[in-house]
Order: C-alpha cells, then structure tokens, then sequence
C-alpha cells in the first residue's frame, strides 16, 4: 500500500512539471534570443520544442534547440532578400518555416520597396524553400497560422483583410475583409490562429476578436465578431490552444497572457499572468509551457522631427522569453 502511494505521489507531482512533457526536453524557465537591437515581434514554436524569433531589427530569424535557454541565428540577416522579420509560425506537418518579410519606405527617387511577401525555409535547415508576394498593394504581413492540409492563412494589417497561400500557388489571394467587414483601416488586423473549420484574428487598435467561418470549398465566410464575457486590452500574438481555446498576449493593462476559451462566437476570458512591462508581442506554446516573448518595441526609436536633437540611445535589456506553466489544452 505505501508502495502505491508513492508511486502516486511521484505521478503526481511529475504531471504537474512541464520539463517532464512526453518526448520533449525540460523546459528553460526563459530563453534569451542571442542578438543585439533583435526587436522580436513574433515567436513560434515547432513539434520538438524548437522556438523561433523573428527579427525586425536584423532581418533574420533566431532558433532556441529543443530544451536550450539560448536562441542563436538561424537564417542570416537578408538572406534571399529577407527583410524586417515579423510573424513566423512553424508548421512541423511540412518542415516549413514561415515568416513575414515587410520592407519600410525606400530612399527618395529610388526603387518602391519590395512587397510585404511570406517566405518558406526549411524548419531543420533554415534553406530557402520559397517566398510567396501579397495580392493587394500596400500589405503589411503580420502573423501566420497553417491548416492540418499545408494552407497557409496570413494577416494583412495596413489593409485589414486575411490572404491564403493555397498548395502550389506562387502567390497570396486575397480570403477575406476585402469588402471592408473586419473593420475600417486603423484597427490594427493583428494575430490569428486556426480553430478546427474556422479562423480567429484578433484587432491590436480596437481589441477585437473576430471568427471567420472556412467552408468546405476553402472560401471565407462572413466575419463575426466574438462576444468576450470581459474586455481584452490591444491583443497581439495569438497561438491556438487545444480545439477551442486560444492563448492571446496583450499590451494594455501593463501587458498580460490570457486564455480564451470558445463556445461558438461567445468567448469566455481567462488571465493567466499579468506584468511584463516590455511588451509582451508573441506567445508560443512547448509542452504544457507557454513562452511570453516581450519585444521592447517601444525603444526602436522613430523619425525624428527636422532641427530636432537626437535623443540619447535607449538602454536596451536582453530580448527574451519567460516560461508560464499552462497545463494541457
């Protein structure tokens, strides 16, 4: 009989730590990304426990092995013509590496900047496999989600509208909000995730969350906006968790990681963690750890005003994630 207390206990207590996920390496309580005035804005994880950080200040993507604390270069800044790294999502179902490569102005009298534009690599190598241009002129490619057969679905935030990469297309196609229904410019069109037979999007400037409908010919229904039981505050990266829930890192508020969790368009709001004072802009999921990457956007810097004197250079902490225990969807 003591025996099998023991035994239960053990069970107990290793059910409850994520190190001890199946097949997955313990997991670091944060991973640092290994890079100067990196900027991260977007973070995905792959099937082994891999994670990925996109760059916006290098122009590349960072990659923490399975199970390190330490994120390392992974695809050199520029490669095939990468640009500012935003959205990166891993779809271990095809090997593949998504980013969102988005250029900003150009100089006076010169060539227009390429096209925001999604690129494939290889998720073990890093090699190019590919990179797709955005349909509508003036795209800005956000964040990515794949469904379980290989389409890709990417948000378009300057033109508030979500397009597809289909199988075998050399190109995004506009899927939906082209009519105006996912909101006017401005609301800030931000994370996505896939849930089942639908696709969720979420709105930074109006914090919003909206449900669009994949039919079974692959067209977009009409969008609809989902009722939160409580208010969300400027909703950034987005991650599916489990059938019906979603994992949202949000800005307001001081930042905060929150679940939510669906019941056809009604969603109920969960917090899971508040305080990350350098803004948090990505979750990605390992196990049963959720990993909160805080970008410190804020400290990028801008246009400075003619005649204005340059402002002392800000004091830049490492870039990194944090650990937050989730449980199982």
């Amino acid at each position: 009989m003591k025996t099998n207390l023991l035994l239960l206990s053990v069970t107990a207590a290793l059910s409850g730590c994520a190190s001890m996920s199946p097949g997955l390496p313990p997991a670091p309580p944060q991973v640092v990304v290994d890079g100067e005035r990196v900027f991260p804005e977007s973070m995905a994880s792959a099937a082994d426990g891999s994670l990925f950080f996109g760059s916006t200040g290098n122009k590349m993507i960072y990659r923490a092995a399975p199970g390190s604390d330490k994120a390392v270069a992974f695809v050199q800044p520029g490669t095939d013509g990468l640009q500012s790294t935003f959205g990166v999502f891993a779809d271990s179902r095809t090997g593949t590496l998504y980013a969102c490569s988005n250029a900003f102005g150009g100089a006076p009298g010169g060539a227009p900047p390429p096209p925001a534009t999604v690129y494939a690599f290889d998720l073990k190598t890093g090699a190019t496999k590919g990179h797709y241009p955005f349909a509508s002129a003036g795209g800005f490619c956000n964040d990515m989600a794949t469904t379980p057969d290989g389409t890709l679905y990417a948000t378009d935030t300057n033109n508030m509208q979500v397009e597809v990469l289909r199988k075998g297309a050399s190109s995004l196609a506009v899927w939906s909000g082209a009519d105006g229904s996912l909101g006017k410019k401005g609301g800030v069109i931000d994370g996505i995730s896939v849930l089942g037979s639908r696709i969720i999007v979420n709105e930074l400037a109006v914090s919003k969350l909206f449900s669009i409908a994949i039919g079974k010919d692959g067209t977009a229904g009409t969008p609809v906006e989902v009722k939160l039981d409580r208010p969300i505050s400027r909703p950034d990266g987005m991650r599916s968790f489990g059938k019906s829930a979603v994992l949202i890192v949000e800005g307001g508020d001081g930042g905060k990681l929150e679940k939510v969790t669906f019941d056809g368009n009604n969603g109920k709001v969960e917090l899971i963690k508040q305080g990350y004072p350098d803004g948090p802009v990505a979750v990605a999921v390992v196990g049963t750890t959720a990993y909160v990457c805080e970008g410190q956007m804020s400290a990028q810097g801008g246009r400075r005003r003619p005649g204005a004197a340059a402002a002392a250079p800000p004091v830049l902490k490492p870039f990194k994630a944090t650990a937050v225990e989730v449980g199982k969807p």
